[in-house]
C-alpha cells in the first residue's frame, strides 16, 4: 500500500508518500517529505491569519505535491492532458473557491499519468478551517481525477502516533512493543492542550483539556510581551535555557494555575496575565530580566504540565506516556516529564523534533489506521473545532 497525506490545518502546507508492508507487523517507509512553512510570512503579524495561510496553501499545494511526486519517483509524464470534460467540469466545481490552486492544478495535473498511490489520507480537523478546506478539496480533486480513495484524519491523532517514527531513519516497523497500551498522551502546541487516553490506535477519550489560552499559544504571548521574535516558544525555551546555564537569581514567582485542581485541565491565561502585570509593575525588562522571566515562565509552564499528566498517569494506571505537539521539543519539559516517570517505570515517548511540529508523516501514520470514505462524505469537510471524545 502507498499512502500520499496531506496537511493544511494551520501555516505548514505538508505532503509526505509512505508505502507500507507487511500486516500484523507492519513496515512503513517514508518515500518523501516535504513541508512548505509561512513562518516567515505570519513573523511580522506576531501570529496567523487564517485567510493569509489558505491563500498560501493555495499557491503552495500543486508545486509541493510535485516536487514530493518527484523524490518519490512516481513522477510520470503522458503527452496528452487526460482530463474528460466531466472531469474538468467536476474539478472546477471542487476548486471553484481555490482560483489560483485551480489554475496551477488545471495546468499541471492532466499531464501527469496516475501515479501508484492508493489511498489519500488528509487532515480535515482541528485547525483553522479556511486552511483546512485547501487540502480538503485537493485531495477530493485527485480522487475525482485517479479515482483514489480518500480517508479524513483528525489532527491530533496524528501527533499521538508521532512517536512511532525512530530518529534517523526513513524505514521502521510497528510491533506491540512500540509503546506500551494503555498510554497517556499529552498533547501540547499552539492550538491544544489536553491529555488523551488511548487503549489501543484509534480508541481515544480526553482526560483534560485547557479552558482557556493552549500551552504554546502562552509561550507566543509572554514571548511578544517580552519584544522576542514569533514563533516565540522556542525563544523563550533558549532565554530560559542560558537563564539556568548563568544560574541567574530571581526574586518574583508566576502562579501554576489549576496545579492543585482535582481535574486534568489546564489553564495558562492567567500565567500569561501574571506575567503582563510583572512587567506593568516593574518597567521594561532588561536582556538580564527578560531571561529570569523566561525561566520562572518556563518553569511555571512546565510544573503544571508534569504535575497533572502525572496524576492522570497514576490515577489510569498507564503503561506509557506519549508527548505530541510542538511544546514536546522543550528540553525542560522532557527533562523533567521524563524524571518524573521514572519512579513509576513509565516509559516517555517523543517525536523527532521534525515531527513535532505539523507535518505529513504523521498524517499518513493515522490514515493507515483510519476508514475510507466518499468523497461527498460529511466527514469529508473542514471540522475546526473536531475532537476526541470525552471520558465519562
Amino acid at each position: 500500500m502507498r499512502i500520499l497525506s496531506i496537511e493544511t490545518s494551520c501555516d505548514e502546507t505538508a505532503l509526505a508518500i509512505l508505502s507500507v508492508s507487511g500486516f500484523f507487523r507492519p513496515t512503513f517507509t517514508i518515500e518523501a517529505h516535504k513541508i512548505a512553512t509561512q513562518i516567515a510570512l505570519h513573523a511580522q503579524y506576531g501570529g496567523v491569519f487564517p485567510m493569509m495561510a489558505k491563500r498560501e496553501h493555495s499557491r503552495n499545494i500543486v508545486p509541493l505535491f510535485l516536487v514530493t511526486l518527484k523524490e518519490a519517483g512516481l513522477v510520470e509524464n503522458q503527452a496528452e492532458a487526460a482530463f474528460s470534460p466531466d472531469q474538468t467540469a467536476l474539478i472546477t466545481d471542487t476548486l471553484a473557491r481555490e482560483p489560483e490552486m485551480l489554475e496551477l492544478f488545471l495546468e499541471e495535473i492532466p499531464h501527469l499519468k496516475k501515479p501508484d498511490i492508493d489511498r489519500i489520507a488528509v487532515t480535515v480537523g482541528p485547525g483553522l478551517a479556511p486552511a483546512l478546506w485547501v487540502g480538503i478539496n485537493f485531495a477530493k480533486a485527485l480522487s475525482i481525477i485517479w479515482n483514489i480513495p480518500i480517508v479524513p484524519v483528525n489532527h491530533m491523532e496524528g501527533h499521538v502516533l508521532s512517536v512511532l517514527v525512530p530518529k534517523h531513519t526513513k524505514e521502521f516497523t510497528l510491533s506491540r512493543s512500540s509503546f506500551k497500551l494503555p498510554a497517556l498522551s499529552l498533547l501540547v502546541s499552539g492550538g491544544h492542550t489536553e491529555l488523551v487516553l488511548m487503549k489501543k490506535i484509534g480508541s481515544y477519550a480526553i482526560l483534560g483539556a485547557t479552558v482557556d489560552d493552549a500551552a504554546g499559544e502562552a509561550f507566543d504571548k509572554v514571548a511578544r510581551m517580552l519584544g522576542l521574535p514569533y514563533p516565540g516558544g522556542p525563544e523563550i525555551s533558549r532565554l530560559a535555557e542560558k537563564a539556568r546555564t548563568e544560574n541567574t537569581h530571581h526574586t518574583f514567582k508566576l502562579p501554576r494555575p489549576m496545579i492543585a485542581s482535582k481535574d486534568f485541565n489546564f489553564s495558562f491565561s492567567g500565567l500569561k496575565t501574571a506575567v503582563l502585570y510583572h512587567i506593568r509593575d516593574t518597567g521594561t525588562p532588561d536582556e538580564q530580566q527578560v531571561m529570569e522571566i523566561a525561566r520562572e515562565f518556563e518553569d511555571a509552564a512546565c510544573e503544571v504540565l508534569v504535575a497533572k499528566t502525572m496524576n492522570a498517569a497514576r490515577k489510569y494506571a498507564v503503561k506509557s506516556i506519549i508527548v505530541g505537539g510542538g511544546v514536546s521539543a522543550n528540553k525542560t519539559l522532557a527533562e523533567r516529564l521524563t524524571a518524573a516517570a521514572q519512579p513509576l517505570d513509565l516509559h516517555v515517548s517523543f517525536p523527532t523534533r521534525e515531527l513535532s511540529t505539523d507535518n505529513a508523516v504523521m498524517i499518513a501514520l493515522a490514515g493507515y489506521f483510519g476508514k475510507k470514505v466518499s468523497i461527498d462524505s460529511k466527514q469529508l469537510t473542514a471540522q475546526g473545532n473536531l475532537s476526541f471524545k470525552k471520558e465519562a
